[in-house]
Protein backbone atom coordinates (compact mmCIF):
# COMPACT_ATOMS: atom_id res chain seq x y z
CA UNK A 1 0.00 0.00 0.00
CA UNK A 2 1.33 3.23 -0.66
CA UNK A 3 2.28 5.53 1.79
CA UNK A 4 -0.10 8.42 2.52
CA UNK A 5 -0.04 11.17 5.46
CA UNK A 6 -2.25 10.94 7.86
CA UNK A 7 -2.47 14.51 9.87
CA UNK A 8 -5.16 16.20 11.91
CA UNK A 9 -5.54 20.19 11.54
CA UNK A 10 -7.76 22.81 13.31
CA UNK A 11 -7.17 26.08 12.06
CA UNK A 12 -8.59 29.26 13.14
CA UNK A 13 -7.88 31.74 10.87
CA UNK A 14 -5.88 30.88 8.21
CA UNK A 15 -7.00 30.47 4.24
CA UNK A 16 -5.47 29.45 1.08
CA UNK A 17 -4.18 31.49 -1.55
CA UNK A 18 -3.64 28.96 -4.29
CA UNK A 19 -4.59 25.38 -5.19
CA UNK A 20 -2.37 22.67 -2.99
CA UNK A 21 1.18 21.63 -5.31
CA UNK A 22 2.32 18.25 -4.19
CA UNK A 23 4.82 15.54 -5.28
CA UNK A 24 5.23 11.69 -4.01
CA UNK A 25 8.45 10.33 -3.82
CA UNK A 26 10.30 7.20 -3.00
CA UNK A 27 9.64 7.44 0.83
CA UNK A 28 8.20 11.40 1.08
CA UNK A 29 5.41 13.24 0.37
CA UNK A 30 5.77 17.46 -0.45
CA UNK A 31 2.77 19.64 -0.09
CA UNK A 32 3.40 23.83 -0.92
CA UNK A 33 1.51 25.32 0.90
CA UNK A 34 0.46 29.19 0.12
CA UNK A 35 -1.38 30.48 3.00
CA UNK A 36 -2.71 33.73 4.45
CA UNK A 37 -3.47 34.52 8.14
CA UNK A 38 -5.38 36.98 9.76
CA UNK A 39 -4.73 39.00 13.17
CA UNK A 40 -4.28 35.98 16.06
CA UNK A 41 -4.65 33.17 13.54
CA UNK A 42 -3.94 29.75 15.32
CA UNK A 43 -3.32 26.28 14.36
CA UNK A 44 -2.99 22.58 15.89
CA UNK A 45 -1.42 19.99 13.76
CA UNK A 46 -0.56 16.30 14.52
CA UNK A 47 0.35 13.53 12.28
CA UNK A 48 0.88 10.23 12.21
CA UNK A 49 4.56 10.26 10.45
CA UNK A 50 7.35 12.29 10.97
CA UNK A 51 7.85 15.70 9.14
CA UNK A 52 9.67 18.69 8.35
CA UNK A 53 8.07 22.70 8.22
CA UNK A 54 9.52 24.48 5.94
CA UNK A 55 8.66 28.64 5.35
CA UNK A 56 10.39 29.47 1.97
CA UNK A 57 8.64 32.96 1.50
CA UNK A 58 7.05 34.75 4.39
CA UNK A 59 5.62 38.63 4.40
CA UNK A 60 4.09 40.06 7.48
CA UNK A 61 4.58 38.94 10.99
CA UNK A 62 5.58 35.93 12.78
CA UNK A 63 5.02 32.75 13.37
CA UNK A 64 5.38 31.43 16.75
CA UNK A 65 5.50 27.58 17.23
CA UNK A 66 4.72 25.63 20.33
CA UNK A 67 4.74 22.11 21.49
CA UNK A 68 1.55 21.97 22.17
CA UNK A 69 -1.50 24.64 23.21
CA UNK A 70 -0.71 23.47 26.69
CA UNK A 71 2.22 23.62 27.25
CA UNK A 72 2.92 26.92 28.68
CA UNK A 73 6.02 26.53 30.63
CA UNK A 74 7.58 25.88 27.11
CA UNK A 75 8.24 28.84 25.35
CA UNK A 76 6.86 30.03 21.74
CA UNK A 77 9.18 29.93 19.47
CA UNK A 78 9.89 32.32 15.96
CA UNK A 79 12.34 33.27 13.39
CA UNK A 80 14.43 30.76 11.64
CA UNK A 81 12.45 28.74 8.73
CA UNK A 82 13.03 25.18 9.39
CA UNK A 83 11.30 22.83 11.53
CA UNK A 84 11.17 19.25 12.83
CA UNK A 85 8.28 17.36 14.50
CA UNK A 86 8.52 13.91 15.24
CA UNK A 87 5.87 11.80 14.72
CA UNK A 88 2.04 12.01 16.70
CA UNK A 89 3.79 15.08 18.59
CA UNK A 90 0.91 17.93 18.32
CA UNK A 91 2.02 21.29 17.46
CA UNK A 92 0.43 24.86 17.75
CA UNK A 93 0.88 27.53 15.80
CA UNK A 94 -0.02 31.68 16.43
CA UNK A 95 0.29 34.76 14.49
CA UNK A 96 -0.21 37.88 16.22
CA UNK A 97 -0.51 40.12 13.08
CA UNK A 98 -2.06 39.09 9.68
CA UNK A 99 0.92 37.51 7.13
CA UNK A 100 1.26 36.01 4.17
CA UNK A 101 3.24 32.75 3.61
CA UNK A 102 4.05 30.01 1.40
CA UNK A 103 5.58 26.80 3.16
CA UNK A 104 6.92 23.16 2.12
CA UNK A 105 5.48 20.41 4.22
CA UNK A 106 7.52 16.89 3.65
CA UNK A 107 5.40 14.27 5.19
CA UNK A 108 8.45 10.69 5.86
CA UNK A 109 8.16 7.20 5.55
CA UNK A 110 11.11 6.85 8.02
CA UNK A 111 10.97 3.43 7.13
CA UNK A 112 11.35 3.50 3.55
CA UNK A 113 13.65 6.15 3.70
CA UNK A 114 16.08 3.82 5.94
CA UNK A 115 16.14 1.07 3.69
CA UNK A 116 17.42 3.99 0.76
CA UNK A 117 20.14 5.00 3.08
CA UNK A 118 21.36 1.71 4.17
CA UNK A 119 20.62 1.93 8.01
CA UNK A 120 18.22 2.70 10.15
CA UNK A 121 17.48 6.71 11.22
CA UNK A 122 19.14 7.68 14.99
CA UNK A 123 16.32 6.71 16.78
CA UNK A 124 16.63 9.74 18.96
CA UNK A 125 16.95 11.84 16.16
CA UNK A 126 13.83 11.12 15.02
CA UNK A 127 12.25 11.72 18.56
CA UNK A 128 13.58 15.26 19.30
CA UNK A 129 11.44 18.15 17.76
CA UNK A 130 13.81 21.05 16.68
CA UNK A 131 11.56 23.90 15.84
CA UNK A 132 12.69 26.97 13.80
CA UNK A 133 16.28 26.53 13.50
CA UNK A 134 18.27 27.64 10.80
CA UNK A 135 20.20 25.51 8.16
CA UNK A 136 21.48 26.70 4.72
CA UNK A 137 21.40 23.27 3.42
CA UNK A 138 18.07 22.39 4.22
CA UNK A 139 16.52 25.73 2.97
CA UNK A 140 18.67 25.13 -0.26
CA UNK A 141 17.33 21.65 -0.71
CA UNK A 142 13.61 22.78 0.10
CA UNK A 143 13.45 25.64 -2.50
CA UNK A 144 14.71 22.74 -4.87
CA UNK A 145 12.21 20.55 -4.19
CA UNK A 146 9.15 23.13 -3.87
CA UNK A 147 9.91 23.70 -7.47
CA UNK A 148 9.30 20.75 -8.44
CA UNK A 149 6.15 19.95 -7.21
CA UNK A 150 3.57 20.91 -9.57
CA UNK A 151 5.92 22.90 -11.57
CA UNK A 152 5.77 23.05 -15.25
CA UNK A 153 9.33 21.99 -15.83
CA UNK A 154 9.11 18.48 -12.83
CA UNK A 155 11.91 16.66 -14.07
CA UNK A 156 12.31 12.76 -13.85
CA UNK A 157 11.10 11.21 -10.09
CA UNK A 158 15.10 10.22 -9.54
CA UNK A 159 15.84 13.98 -9.45
CA UNK A 160 13.12 14.30 -6.68
CA UNK A 161 14.32 11.23 -4.83
CA UNK A 162 17.88 12.54 -4.66
CA UNK A 163 16.96 15.71 -3.44
CA UNK A 164 14.63 14.51 -0.56
CA UNK A 165 17.49 11.72 0.56
CA UNK A 166 19.81 14.49 0.68
CA UNK A 167 17.52 17.02 2.89
CA UNK A 168 16.98 14.08 4.90
CA UNK A 169 20.59 12.91 5.25
CA UNK A 170 21.26 16.54 6.53
CA UNK A 171 18.18 16.67 8.75
CA UNK A 172 19.17 13.63 10.51
CA UNK A 173 23.33 14.06 10.14
CA UNK A 174 23.07 10.37 8.47
CA UNK A 175 27.21 9.89 8.50
CA UNK A 176 29.04 7.38 6.20
CA UNK A 177 29.65 4.08 8.21
CA UNK A 178 32.56 3.67 9.76
CA UNK A 179 34.32 0.68 7.66
CA UNK A 180 33.34 -2.77 9.17
CA UNK A 181 35.96 -4.73 11.00
CA UNK A 182 36.75 -7.58 9.15
CA UNK A 183 36.56 -11.38 11.16
CA UNK A 184 40.15 -12.18 12.49
CA UNK A 185 41.24 -16.36 12.75
CA UNK A 186 42.37 -17.01 16.13
CA UNK A 187 46.26 -17.99 15.81
CA UNK A 188 45.32 -21.74 16.46
CA UNK A 189 42.66 -21.77 13.70
CA UNK A 190 44.99 -20.09 11.30
CA UNK A 191 47.90 -22.83 11.99
CA UNK A 192 45.29 -25.66 11.79
CA UNK A 193 43.66 -24.52 8.34
CA UNK A 194 47.01 -23.75 6.77
CA UNK A 195 48.59 -27.22 8.02
CA UNK A 196 45.33 -28.87 6.81
CA UNK A 197 45.59 -27.35 3.33
CA UNK A 198 49.84 -28.27 2.98
CA UNK A 199 49.03 -31.34 3.98
CA UNK A 200 45.91 -32.21 1.58
CA UNK A 201 47.20 -29.51 -1.23
CA UNK A 202 47.44 -32.81 -4.30
CA UNK A 203 44.16 -32.92 -3.57
CA UNK A 204 40.85 -30.55 -3.83
CA UNK A 205 40.22 -29.37 -0.54
CA UNK A 206 36.81 -27.92 0.03
CA UNK A 207 35.83 -25.32 2.13
CA UNK A 208 32.67 -26.66 4.17
CA UNK A 209 35.96 -29.16 5.52
CA UNK A 210 38.27 -26.02 6.66
CA UNK A 211 34.84 -24.43 8.22
CA UNK A 212 34.40 -27.31 10.23
CA UNK A 213 38.38 -27.85 11.55
CA UNK A 214 37.97 -24.38 12.96
CA UNK A 215 34.53 -24.59 14.11
CA UNK A 216 33.45 -21.70 12.32
CA UNK A 217 30.85 -20.76 9.35
CA UNK A 218 32.21 -21.09 5.70
CA UNK A 219 31.18 -17.76 4.99
CA UNK A 220 32.98 -16.03 8.20
CA UNK A 221 36.37 -18.30 7.45
CA UNK A 222 36.68 -17.70 3.95
CA UNK A 223 36.50 -13.95 5.29
CA UNK A 224 38.73 -14.46 8.06
CA UNK A 225 41.43 -16.64 6.33
CA UNK A 226 41.58 -13.75 3.87
CA UNK A 227 41.91 -10.91 6.36
CA UNK A 228 44.70 -13.29 8.30
CA UNK A 229 46.94 -14.00 4.80
CA UNK A 230 45.35 -11.48 2.06
CA UNK A 231 44.43 -14.00 -0.09
CA UNK A 232 41.50 -16.38 -0.20
CA UNK A 233 41.92 -20.22 1.05
CA UNK A 234 41.64 -21.57 -2.61
CA UNK A 235 44.35 -19.65 -3.97
CA UNK A 236 46.33 -20.23 -0.59
CA UNK A 237 45.27 -24.42 -1.85
CA UNK A 238 46.78 -23.88 -5.47
CA UNK A 239 50.26 -21.89 -4.13
CA UNK A 240 50.33 -24.88 -1.76
CA UNK A 241 50.01 -27.10 -4.83
CA UNK A 242 52.41 -25.38 -7.22
CA UNK A 243 54.89 -25.41 -4.92
CA UNK A 244 54.53 -29.38 -4.65
CA UNK A 245 54.46 -29.67 -8.46
CA UNK A 246 57.84 -27.45 -8.49
CA UNK A 247 59.55 -29.85 -6.11
CA UNK A 248 58.57 -32.82 -8.45
CA UNK A 249 59.75 -31.00 -11.71
CA UNK A 250 63.09 -30.00 -10.10
CA UNK A 251 63.82 -33.18 -8.50
CA UNK A 252 62.74 -35.97 -10.58
CA UNK A 253 62.26 -36.91 -14.54
CA UNK A 254 58.12 -37.79 -14.21
CA UNK A 255 56.84 -36.33 -17.28
CA UNK A 256 54.37 -33.23 -17.46
CA UNK A 257 51.34 -35.32 -18.04
CA UNK A 258 52.32 -37.67 -15.09
CA UNK A 259 52.82 -34.24 -12.68
CA UNK A 260 49.79 -32.90 -13.63
CA UNK A 261 47.58 -36.10 -12.73
CA UNK A 262 49.56 -37.02 -9.61
CA UNK A 263 48.52 -33.44 -8.80
CA UNK A 264 44.99 -33.43 -9.24
CA UNK A 265 44.81 -31.31 -12.68
CA UNK A 266 42.35 -32.39 -15.02
CA UNK A 267 44.86 -32.64 -17.97
CA UNK A 268 48.52 -31.37 -19.10
CA UNK A 269 46.84 -28.00 -20.99
CA UNK A 270 45.04 -27.31 -17.51
CA UNK A 271 48.35 -27.87 -15.37
CA UNK A 272 50.31 -25.52 -18.03
CA UNK A 273 47.54 -22.80 -17.88
CA UNK A 274 47.57 -22.91 -14.25
CA UNK A 275 51.48 -23.21 -13.39
CA UNK A 276 52.27 -20.49 -16.25
CA UNK A 277 49.59 -18.19 -14.39
CA UNK A 278 51.07 -18.50 -10.83
CA UNK A 279 54.59 -19.07 -11.47
CA UNK A 280 55.05 -17.00 -14.53
CA UNK A 281 56.50 -19.50 -16.68
CA UNK A 282 55.90 -22.75 -18.43
CA UNK A 283 56.24 -26.12 -16.52
CA UNK A 284 58.81 -27.20 -19.19
CA UNK A 285 60.82 -23.90 -19.23
CA UNK A 286 60.68 -23.61 -14.92
CA UNK A 287 61.99 -27.16 -14.97
CA UNK A 288 64.99 -26.31 -17.33
CA UNK A 289 65.54 -23.22 -15.75
CA UNK A 290 66.04 -25.03 -12.25
CA UNK A 291 67.92 -27.91 -13.72
CA UNK A 292 70.69 -25.82 -14.83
Amino acid sequence: MAFQPDMTTRLDGVSVLAPLRWRRWDGVIADVWHAQTADGARGEYVSRHPRVFIILEKEGGDIDLRLSPRAANLPALRGSHVSFVPAELEIWSRTETGMRLRHLDLHLDVEVLARRLGHRIDAARLAAPRLMFADARIMDLARLIAAECGGPNARDDLYGDALTLALTTELFQVSRDRPRKRPALAAWQLRRSIAFIEDNCMRNVRLQELAELTQLSQTYFSHAFKTATGVPPSRWHMRARIRKVQTLLAGGDMSLTDIAMSVGFADQAHFTRVFRRMVGQTPSAWRLAHRR
